[in-house]
């Protein structure tokens, strides 16, 4: 039996909006298990972005129950789902988020600057590991300005995998990339989920469905398909027919 990872028990969340409740998740309830590489899908107003943030501890529930690595989020409060999120979630977002002026290196170190018992000798390591791993060791001084959108997202998946999450969580992670870039970051994503990664890739884009083993579809806050992926594609196969790109 593999490892489950997270669990959702019939997650509600309603926001107040004016004199209106608005329900965007309507008892969402799955759980997905070390080494899934999920995406979860839905057009605009379907529930995904708050079901994204109440997977990265970054909202909490109206009512129903989130476990993270067996550890119950929703009675948290903001402070220790700040520590839980920083240990145990690594975000890859839409826009890099990276700082500007900073080195690759400096961006990763980031999430470990929040952990107490990681020495500055051990950052640095740490750092330049996971930039080797997304293939940038090239790249280790550069700043935001000098890289290319591809290469900004290699450093943000850099980010995310330094803390050696439980689960990556990647927010419409090809959103702003072109087409040949965006396999480039689906090939990564094919290699971390390889190597026994969990990774839950949020997107509107049903084509990155075919790339994941397991795909989530929601619509109006329910879920309406949740199906595993039997014939997964090859972001890398994919990727051998497209033209060379001059650097």
């Amino acid at each position: 039996m593999k490892k489950e990872v997270i669990r959702l028990e019939n997650i509600r969340r309603d926001f107040q909006v004016g004199d209106e409740t608005v329900h965007a998740l309507r008892g969402i309830s799955f759980s997905i298990t070390e080494g899934e590489f999920v995406t979860i899908m839905g057009t605009s107003g379907s529930g995904k972005s708050t079901l994204l943030n109440t997977l990265g501890c970054l909202d909490t529930p109206t009512s129903g129950e989130y476990y993270l690595d067996g550890v119950a989020v929703r009675t948290m409060d903001k402070n220790q789902r700040a520590t839980l999120r920083n240990r145990k979630i690594g975000f890859v977002f839409q826009n890099y988020n990276l700082l500007p002026k900073t080195t690759a290196i400096e961006n990763v170190e980031l999430p470990l600057m929040y952990n107490p018992s990681c020495s500055a000798a051990l950052r640095y390591q740490k750092a330049v590991e996971a930039l080797k791993a997304v293939g940038l060791g090239d790249r280790l001084l550069h700043k935001s300005n000098q890289m290319s959108g591809g290469q900004m997202q290699r450093v943000a998946i850099a980010r995310a995998l330094v803390n050696d999450p439980a689960v990556i969580l990647a927010d419409e992670a090809t959103g702003n990339l072109d087409t040949r870039t965006s396999f480039e970051v689906l090939v990564l994503f094919q290699q971390l989920h390889a190597a026994g990664r969990t990774i839950i890739f949020v997107t509107h884009n049903p084509e990155i469905a075919q790339y994941s083993s397991r795909n989530i579809t929601l619509r109006d806050g329910h879920i309406t398909d949740d199906t595993p992926n039997p014939h997964i594609l090859s972001a890398a196969e994919a990727l051998a027919h497209f033209p060379k790109q001059e650097d």
